[in-house]
């Protein structure tokens, strides 16, 4: 899936996933809830 720069930092922590939904990409983490990011 391609993931902007803006948030491909978070994407590449450990435990994060990239998911989309509603048109809109979502990165999220289990093992740190605070490294969540949106795109678009």
């Amino acid at each position: 899936m391609k993931v902007k720069a803006s948030i491909r930092s978070m994407a590449r922590k450990p435990g994060s996933v990239v998911v989309r939904r509603r048109g809109h990409t979502y990165v999220i983490n289990k093992k740190n809830p605070r490294w969540k990011a949106r795109q678009g």
